[in-house]
């Protein structure tokens, strides 16, 4: 059987608590169809708090203060989260992930991985660092740390971070996001033309992407 070459670009948020579980179970489902499915997958970026400070903010004060929870509700969401996560193989550890913070210089890492076709591998650095260390992706050398971790040349992605073309080309990312009307994340492109948005499970994506094999042939 000749395999169908199919387009997916994953928005996310590198703070977002779901995108790694929705990213960690596409790639579970493109796994188990690798031998139908020839994939190409890129990185579209997407603020959930542009506005945050490099300080960020405690997660239990922001989620109970924009759900109006209690304490216990807060807490009852974080432990379906972690065991959640558990289950895409990812590990929240909320001792040492207490804030969420700025992630504006994170997607530039992102994008300037894109060119050396490391981004998959920054995404993933990203994840455990800050989901399971708890590390602050708003800072310069935390995020310069993690691109010499993957082989990427630390004053290049320097440069990057601080590049008024790389913002600007940054910037067209989030335009065409908002032109797609994506109100949440995670959420992927699929061949430059359908939306799916949700953490959505292995079998679902497996289901899909068996429908789009075979309506290819």
């Amino acid at each position: 059987m000749k395999k169908i070459n199919i387009k997916i670009e994953a928005i996310h948020d590198v703070v977002c608590s779901w995108c790694p579980i929705g990213l960690s179970n596409i790639k579970a489902a493109l796994k188990q169809l690798d031998k139908k499915i020839e994939v190409e997958m890129k990185y579209i970026p997407f603020e959930l708090n542009p506005d945050m400070s490099s300080e960020g903010e405690s997660i239990e004060v922001y989620l109970m203060r924009r759900n109006n929870w209690t304490q216990e509700q807060y807490l009852h969401y974080r432990e379906g989260l972690i065991e959640t996560a558990r289950k895409a193989g990812l590990i929240y550890d909320y001792d040492k992930r207490t804030h969420y913070f700025n992630s504006a210089k994170a997607h530039r890492l992102i994008h300037f991985a894109q060119k050396f076709g490391k981004q998959e591998a920054v995404v993933d650095a990203l994840t455990e660092r800050y989901f399971t260390q708890g590390v602050n992706v708003d800072e310069y050398d935390n995020l310069l740390n993690i691109a010499i971790s993957i082989g990427l040349d630390r004053k290049q992605a320097e440069q990057s971070l601080l590049s008024e073309e790389v913002f600007e080309t940054i910037q067209k990312k989030y335009n065409r996001v908002k032109n797609l009307n994506v109100r949440s994340v995670p959420a992927f492109i699929i061949n430059d033309k359908t939306l799916v948005q949700g953490a959505n499970s292995v079998e679902f994506f497996i289901q899909y992407f068996e429908r789009l094999v075979q309506t290819s042939g």
